[in-house]
């Protein structure tokens, strides 16, 4: 009997599979880490051939675990890295390696396609970052490549394509992708060839856009043998990463929020239309892989990261000390800044450390600003917290504007930092949500695995799959409005430092010379 199904999820740290039953339970997982390489400042690569026999060798694993028949297996799906891509050749072999979404050696090509942007946002739903739009007009220029290139495409595409023997010509991206493309259509899911030709491309090297559950191809028999699966395996198209985890969290009405408190703090919402953010810019509308709804996102890519840093950087000593004790560094922290009152005392950081993300502003910094004699060690700890809540104050304000009424009441919340009950209720008191948390803590390859059952017909209902499998949801903290009232002034004042400061950035990174010791 074939009730059980597989996904996979290549992410940037590492490639998970897992495999579920028809009830959405987990019955075999394994993971391995992925390989980056980092051959310049700035330039980030994966091998492609590292990232399929990551996958190959989850899947083997996972089966051995879980211990069922070949047979068993009804079908899989991927899902993957949404705003990088590669390049395959006539026969489904790699031209390049895979320009990571952490690559930003084509931040000189965003300068060109600046004067479209309001068109991009528009039309695709985001605004001008590292993703499939500079990459293309990178590789447009690199002829020597760009010749023997057939299709762009992304690893979970590759992946698929590789197993099932796929050409070139096959070439696949599924709608949800199409949010980073730069070049498609978030309402239509088609590509806007006028657009391109402003750029002298066409769709000639663009992959075919498809539907998650269409089945792009079936398990040759070699590939089968090395994972213990069935020759002949239907494989779906599959969907990005970000919207396999809502779908795997069951975040499939109007409404919902997602965040996911990890090393990047993301924020994620669902819609029943196309909108675009015009205003902030900070919003990407990704396509959900249920039809007719849309999730936009944005995030902050040092949420978790930033208190790792205060704690290795500006608390060895304390660090040493409570790991001496046995205790968790982080919940020290946290337990010092859970006395501090809101707003730590007039003192806002700023967490752009690496530069912000969501809109794209590279050369924007971290900054404590308001910093007085008074100010100690758990002030900071605070602002830290608190500037992942204003942050997704301002994602909140972006999504009503840009879907007038929406009007949620609770936020679920996964990830390490979910497990803070600071953070959670300093969270929950700025956007004036409660928050809730999830039994499940794996979302990806379950969202993959319901795309796969889908697919074959396991799953007929997604909507109500997701929501079965993702089950109940516990309150962990609620909103108070007095001190949901008195964090909107600091939202404003957190706005007004990021527009103000971004011009001061931006002139330190291009006129103050690097540092020498030699001056």
């Amino acid at each position: 009997m074939q009730d059980h199904v597989i996904g996979v999820d290549i992410g940037t740290t590492g490639t998970k599979a897992g495999i579920y039953d028809r009830d959405g339970r987990l019955k075999g997982e394994a993971f391995e880490e992925s390989i980056l390489h980092y051959p310049q400042p700035g330039l980030v690569e994966q091998d492609p051939e590292d990232i399929f026999t990551s996958v190959v060798n989850t899947v083997r694993t996972a089966m051995e675990r879980a211990g069922l028949a070949p047979e068993r297996i009804a079908a899989l799906a991927l899902d993957g890295q949404m705003a990088g891509l590669m390049g395959i050749d006539a026969d489904w072999s790699p031209v390049t390696h895979y320009d990571s979404w952490l690559d930003t050696r084509c931040a000189p090509w965003l300068a060109e396609l600046r004067p479209y942007e309001e068109e991009i946002i528009l039309t695709c739903g985001m605004a001008l970052a590292f993703n499939h739009a500079p990459k293309l007009l990178y590789w447009r220029d690199q002829p020597d490549v760009w010749n023997r290139v057939a299709s762009f495409i992304q690893p979970a595409a590759y992946v698929a394509g590789k197993l099932a023997g796929l050409k070139g010509r096959d070439a696949f991206m599924d709608r949800t992708y199409i949010v980073f493309s730069g070049f498609g259509s978030g309402e239509t899911f088609t590509w806007n060839e006028s657009l391109l030709a402003q750029f002298g491309l066409t769709t000639e090297k663009l992959p075919r856009i498809c539907e998650p559950w269409d089945i792009v191809g079936h398990l040759l028999p070699d590939w089968a043998a090395k994972m213990n699966l069935p020759p002949g395996l239907p494989i779906a198209a599959g969907c990005g990463d970000q919207s396999a985890n809502v779908l795997g969290g069951g975040l499939v009405d109007p409404g919902s929020v997602f965040d996911t408190s990890g090393t990047a703090a993301v924020f994620a919402t669902v819609i029943d239309r196309f909108g675009t953010d015009t205003t902030y810019r900070c919003l990407m509308t990704c396509p959900h892989v249920v039809p007719g709804l849309y999730f936009p996102m944005a995030y902050v890519a040092g949420g978790g990261l930033n208190l790792r840093w205060f704690r290795d950087a500006l608390s060895p000593l304390e660090k040493a000390e409570w790991e001496e004790q046995g205790a968790n560094p982080y919940d020290e922290l946290a337990k010092a800044a859970g006395e501090i009152p809101p707003g730590s005392e007039k003192l806002i950081f700023l967490p752009h450390l690496s530069g912000r993300n969501t809109p794209n502003d590279p050369d924007m910094r971290g900054a404590f600003l308001g910093l007085t004699w008074r100010h100690e060690k758990p002030h900071m700890v605070r602002a830290i917290m608190e500037s992942i809540a204003y942050e997704y104050a301002l994602y909140l304000r972006a999504v009503r504007e840009i879907a007038p009424g929406y009007d949620p009441k609770f936020a679920v919340n996964i990830g390490g930092g979910a497990r803070s009950e600071v953070l959670r209720q300093i969270k929950a008191d700025a956007l004036g949500l409660e928050y809730r948390c999830m039994d499940r803590e794996e979302f990806g390859t379950l969202g993959a695995a319901i795309v796969a059952g889908h697919a074959v017909g396991l799953f007929p209902d997604l909507p109500g799959t997701a929501r079965r499998f993702a089950g109940e949801t516990r309150p962990v903290a609620q909103a108070r409005p007095e001190r949901t009232r008195a964090y909107e002034a600091y939202v404003d004042a957190y706005i007004d430092a990021l527009q103000s400061l971004s011009p001061f950035f931006s002139r330190m990174s291009s006129s103050l010379p690097d540092a020498t010791y030699n001056i």
